[in-house]
């Protein structure tokens, strides 16, 4: 059930997990009652739900009776307010796990004789590990076969050595990526002018378990658009899926779409090339860059991809360019770009739904610093786009 987006489970899910006798395993634990008030059973209630952060993630199945592990009778639960009802869980979550577990979310499944089910996701987390913090315990636990168990010092120790782990393999995926476009090794041939580079990465982009089902967004036009483009071809390729747009001087933008939910946006038409005299036209490229972020985290929440997400920003090609231009003109021209390639600090997203600009806005900052100014001037003092 994992493979299905937690929003589209119904009954008949549930239903078939009775009928095919689905056994408790790492993934998937079934509960006939919710956790009550008392510290004890809100305690028991964290343990599950960080065992499963410090593992592979998985379902927490609320109103499911079992009989020794397997799935025996979707008995559904009998709530007077719903909502009220997963606002107190999320309440519980946030008070008493630390870190907070990015992309965990509750979905309550309406059951025929009008009780409800109700789902707790948990992603697996890469923010590790997280420990429970309530009513003075300070645990750590994670799961195997058998349930949640708690965790010992030498997996401590392994669980914060991953975490660190994840975050490199991150930056070098990045650097790898960076490494073939310059070589020419992008899916497609670029031209030859100075490039926008987007990633956008999941936590979870490096699991060797993971390969989604790219036909939900292949062809959605809205979604796999390439930026600064009108038209676009498309294909599958060995990566994944790739969306690609030509010009007089060859291919100036594509998007590639890898199978773990990984995105590579890069376009080589924002910034001519052997223009410095030109300030670059930094709204325009900025609004660019914003509006295909939101289509293409869009494109990966319909994916199934779970937060967090890293989002990295790159211009290759750049040296002696000023930033400015007849779209936001403040006077002083700045300084010229003291070097080729910006390769910009990574910022982290915990969920869908986010804000693009203020996303950015860090990163923006960073691009405008190399341009010899204090910030992006395309922001207000309070951080609102102004432009």
């Amino acid at each position: 059930m994992r493979n299905k987006l937690l929003d589209s489970i119904q009954e008949a899910d549930l239903q078939e997990l009775v009928y095919n006798r689905v056994r408790e395993i790492k993934s998937v634990e079934y509960k006939q009652a919710m956790p009550g008030n008392s510290d004890g059973e809100k305690r028991e209630f964290l343990y599950d739900v960080s065992s499963f952060a410090n593992a592979s993630g998985g379902d927490l199945i609320y109103g499911m009776k079992e009989a020794d592990g397997v799935a025996a009778e979707v008995c559904g639960l009998q709530l007077s307010n719903v909502d009220g009802e997963i606002l107190r869980l999320e309440g519980i979550i946030r008070t008493g796990i630390e870190p907070r577990i990015s992309g965990l979310a509750i979905h309550p499944v309406t059951l025929q004789d009008k009780g409800v089910a109700i789902i707790i996701r948990v992603p697996r987390s890469f923010a590790l590990p997280h420990v429970v913090k309530h009513g003075g315990t300070f645990k750590f636990y994670s799961r195997n076969s058998a349930g949640k168990y708690q965790l010992d010092v030498a997996e401590l120790r392994t669980l914060f050595a991953l975490s660190e782990t994840i975050a490199e393999r991150i930056r070098n995926f990045r650097l790898e990526r960076l490494g073939k476009i310059v070589a020419g090794e992008s899916p497609v041939m670029a031209n030859n002018n100075p490039k926008v580079i987007l990633h956008i990465v999941p936590a979870g982009a490096f699991d060797p378990a993971v390969r989604l089902d790219l036909s939900r967004i292949a062809f959605d036009t809205g979604a796999m658009k390439p930026m600064g483009c009108g038209g676009w071809d498309h294909r599958y390729n060995f990566d994944g899926f790739l969306s690609y747009a030509h010009g007089k001087e060859g291919t100036f933008s594509y998007t590639q779409v890898f199978h773990q939910g990984s995105i590579e946006a890069v376009q080589a038409a924002l910034i001519e090339a052997g223009k410095q005299e030109h300030p670059l036209r930094t709204t325009a490229i900025e609004n660019e860059i914003v509006t295909h972020l939101s289509r293409y985290m869009n494109a990966q929440q319909k994916l199934g991809v779970e937060p967090p997400l890293f989002i990295m920003l790159s211009l290759l090609g750049v040296a002696g360019y000023r930033l400015g231009g007849s779209d936001n003109i403040w006077g002083d021209a700045g300084h010229p770009i003291d070097r080729n390639d910006l390769i910009i600090s990574e910022v982290m997203v915990e969920e869908f739904g986010c804000n693009a600009h203020r996303v950015m806005r860090p990163i923006f900052d960073a691009f405008w610093n190399a341009g010899g100014y204090e910030r992006d001037l395309n922001y207000d003092d309070e951080g609102n786009r102004i432009k």
